[in-house]
């Protein structure tokens, strides 16, 4: 086949301890899937169904550094577990969704806050604040099978050494298999989608020269430096 020009990169995601690399579809992320980041949102976790926005997968970041991007002055972290699969469909039951998961990485949305908070006074789309370039800083992947059965683990980031967040999967208000589940109702899920299942409170703003690092408890770290 001949293109009229050269077809982008795949993006993918190192999977940990080989060489073989997860090619990336999509990426799904949840909003407010943390009650109490819920509530320091403004927001009554116990009235919201789910809801869900998209980064695009050229926005991965492999590198440990985020480049403050411009058009803004209040950029925020938010560390979360991500969620890959393997396999998907449509209207998939929550007691099957597991089957579908390759495996687990830590993960960072990063976010422009002022420009995310100006969409949603307008009532417009929130890409603009959420799905700009290397907004998404990622660790490599781990297959499902070495990790076991997540539905527990701290999530936490530090900035400069400081703990500025701090949850647990078990606070999760949807789970891994009730989001897989929701979004198969809605999109047809395939191999290489990603979820970013939400953030616990304690988001904030970071400033260039600042080093994040973020665990997931059973999956691993990142260590991400603002440039």
């Amino acid at each position: 086949m001949q293109y009229v020009i050269s077809p982008p990169p795949v993006p993918t995601l190192p999977v940990a301890g080989s060489d073989q690399q997860f090619p990336v579809r999509r990426i799904y992320c949840i909003g407010r899937n943390y009650a109490e980041h819920a509530i320091e949102m403004g927001h009554d976790p116990n009235k919201e169904p789910p809801f869900f926005f998209q980064k695009n997968p050229d926005n991965i970041e492999l590198s440990g550094e985020f480049p403050y991007p411009p058009k803004s002055s209040d950029v925020h972290f938010e560390i979360e577990l991500v969620v890959a699969l393997k396999s998907g469909g449509a209207n998939i039951p929550v007691d099957q969704a597991m089957n579908h998961v390759f495996g687990y990485a830590v993960g960072l949305d990063m976010t422009r806050r002022d420009l995310q908070g100006e969409a949603k006074k307008l009532g417009r789309p929130w890409e603009i604040g959420k799905a700009f370039e290397r907004s998404a800083p990622c660790g490599p992947l781990v297959p499902a099978d070495r990790v076991g059965p997540l539905t527990q683990g701290a999530v936490t980031l530090e900035v400069n050494g400081e703990l500025r967040q701090k949850g647990d999967i078990n606070q999760m208000i949807w789970k891994i298999p009730e989001m897989i589940s929701y979004l198969s109702d809605y999109f047809t899920l395939a191999p290489g989608d990603l979820i970013m299942s939400g953030t616990p409170a304690g988001v904030g703003a970071v400033k260039k020269g600042d080093r994040m690092r973020g665990v997931v408890e059973g999956v691993g770290d990142i260590t991400v430096t603002v440039v």
